[in-house]
């Protein structure tokens, strides 16, 4: 069953399925085929992703069509490793160095960081595929990218963007993203520039003001911060100060170099700045941030979900608004085999105007909306692990 919802002429794409991971029969040629030996020896878990597209859906479109392809490729490299007591330091069937052990040990090496850095790199697959289909069609576009995989008894959350997922139980409200902005990744950008400061093509400062500066400040002190500061400090202002900000707004309204929202994410390999040949490709990063929720140390009821949705729900709705709207529906409605996807329906409606309640009256979010809604006690009933 697919929990899921989209508003009306919404362009964000999604994809939903059971990841079925083979193992890797290790022999003579390193090239050699992967063989499935029996069911029992698939590694199977189960995968959703959201992808709010920007610049139009071909990114998105794409991303919803390859990245479980990635991400199983990607697990099926470290497989063995995934599946071992302690993580190997070799995957080739013998030890090249006796103290291999000893490293993994002393660096702490999880199974759940196997999964993590598989993630982390078919994220990055995925954008290269992207950039070259993109490319090769001549269409542009980027996607923002949530992705969640129940394998073994836990929950991955991966996340490129400002999409949200958030747990939802009956005494536990608790967010398992958290957004990337220019805002919230301001450091890092600002770095960035410092470090290659030609990426702005003397078009941009990358210091932050509080305000826009114009011709009146030159030569005012007035409170900046730069890419090795959380606090503020004065200086006086330069001409060089007046040029557009790297990073323009507040907020919602924030961008990255006057054009984008986002500061991570797929695609936007092409996109520049208008009337300018300065790209934003260099400032987005595509590598996910990723949080693990262990269910099995969780004592679950058949309430407890993890909501998934694009920035649209979570501009009008906060996180306590959602988990309200949680728990009046599910309780009151168990007998209903569909009612987790009337759930996803409900969140929709509720950003449009639609739903009355706790939340509020004529509640209006005016971008796309997408919503999964995942019941949890199904993933550790169901199984996930080997």
């Amino acid at each position: 069953i697919i929990n899921a919802e989209k508003s009306e002429f919404n362009e964000d794409q999604a994809a939903c399925g059971k990841l079925c991971i083979r193992r890797y029969n290790f022999g003579a040629e390193e090239d050699q085929e992967w063989l499935t030996l029996c069911a029992e020896e698939f590694l199977t878990g189960h995968y959703w992703a959201l992808f709010d597209g920007h610049g139009g859906p071909a990114a998105a479109i794409l991303a919803a069509n390859t990245l479980h392809s990635c991400l199983r490729r990607q697990l099926e490299a470290v497989v063995e490793g995934i599946v071992a007591t302690r993580p190997p330091m070799h995957l080739s069937g013998h030890c090249v160095c006796l103290s291999d052990p000893q490293f993994v040990e002393e660096k702490g090496i999880k199974t759940e960081d196997l999964v993590i850095g598989a993630l982390e790199s078919a994220f990055q697959e995925c954008d290269e595929v992207i950039g070259r289909e993109l490319e090769a069609s001549c269409q542009v576009g980027g996607c923002t990218a949530l992705v969640a995989v129940s394998l073994q008894g836990k929950l991955y959350v991966a996340n490129a963007g400002d999409s949200r997922a958030l747990l939802v139980r009956r005494d536990e409200t608790r967010p398992l993203s958290s957004e990337f902005t220019p805002e919230t990744e301001r450091q890092r950008i600002q770095q960035l520039a410092f470090v290659y400061p030609e990426l702005l093509a003397g078009e941009f400062t990358r210091l932050e003001f509080p305000r826009r500066l114009k011709g009146d400040d030159l030569g005012q002190k007035v409170l900046f911060r730069d890419h090795h500061m959380n606090g503020w400090s004065y200086k006086r202002v330069e001409k060089s100060d007046l040029k557009y900000p790297l990073i323009h707004g507040q907020g919602r309204q924030a961008r990255l170099l006057g054009t984008l929202a986002v500061s991570r994410g797929l695609g936007d390999h092409q996109l520049r700045v208008l009337d300018t040949n300065i790209q934003l490709k260099p400032f987005l990063l595509s590598v996910p941030q990723v949080t693990v929720l262990d269910m099995d140390q969780l004592e679950l009821q058949e309430d407890d979900v993890v909501i998934m949705a694009t920035d649209g729900l979570w501009d009008v709705l906060s996180n306590e608004q959602v988990a309200r709207l949680v728990w009046s529906f599910l309780p009151g409605n168990r007998d209903d085999p569909h009612r987790f996807s009337e759930l996803a329906q409900m969140l929709i409606r509720s950003t449009q105007g639609k739903e009355d309640g706790s939340t509020g009256e004529g509640q209006v979010s005016y971008d796309d909306v997408s919503v999964f809604v995942i019941p949890l006690h199904s993933q550790v009933q169901g199984g996930s692990g080997p």
